[in-house]
């Protein structure tokens, strides 16, 4: 099992990066906010879960051990493999897995590619009483269902999990303390923050 890796970025592209260890590069699979925060030429120290396969070896990296940790965990669930995993990942950061899994949100789940109903279902039966869900956030999430519309309609739009997630906050804590934004209007904000982070 290797549990990070520690080197020079050598290369990047969309999907990898190939890490420079000892004078070995070791090509790391990663999500695209993974990918966002890497640099050419500079260290990098990933948390790592290596998949074995009789034809294959595959390291995935991650930012944290939070992220590595709910990677393997995810594939305990039935007909979730690395790569459903880690597209779960790509779109959702894991406190969003854990409070989905946790109040059945399956619409939440199946806007991950490969991730229909029935495999919604099937990861919050199997996966609720080890996912470490407190009582806490699914009653945080349910009293704001705002949140929930907005998310979607910014993933709709192909905006990826974590920006959407980010943009969500930023206007949640601009709120006036038990105010509940209209949808299209809370909608609105977030993708004005968007615009505005990206200049």
């Amino acid at each position: 099992m290797i549990a990070h890796v520690r080197g020079e970025v050598a290369t990047l592209t969309l999907t990898s990066a190939v890490i420079d260890v000892g004078g070995v590069g070791l090509q790391v699979l990663c999500t695209p906010s993974t990918i966002a925060g890497l640099r050419l030429g500079t260290e990098v120290q990933l948390s790592t879960s290596m998949v074995v396969r009789e034809d294959s070896l595959t390291v995935f990296g991650f930012a944290d051990t939070d992220e590595r940790d709910m990677f393997e965990l995810l594939q305990t669930a039935s007909g979730v493999g690395p790569k459903v995993a880690q597209a779960m990942l790509a779109v959702l950061d894991p406190d969003r897995i854990r409070a989905a899994v946790g109040q059945s949100d399956f619409s939440t789940l199946t806007n991950v590619p490969g991730i229909g109903r029935k495999g919604a279902e099937r990861i919050c039966i199997e996966l609720r009483d080890r996912i470490g869900v407190t009582t806490t956030v699914a009653a945080g999430a349910a009293a704001q269902p705002w949140r929930d519309q907005v998310l979607e309609a910014m993933l709709g739009l192909g905006i990826p999990g974590r920006d959407a997630d980010k943009a969500v906050e930023t206007v949640a804590v601009a709120l006036a303390p038990g105010e509940t934004p209209d949808t299209s209007t809370a909608l609105r904000d977030a993708l004005r923050t968007l615009s505005k982070a990206s200049r």
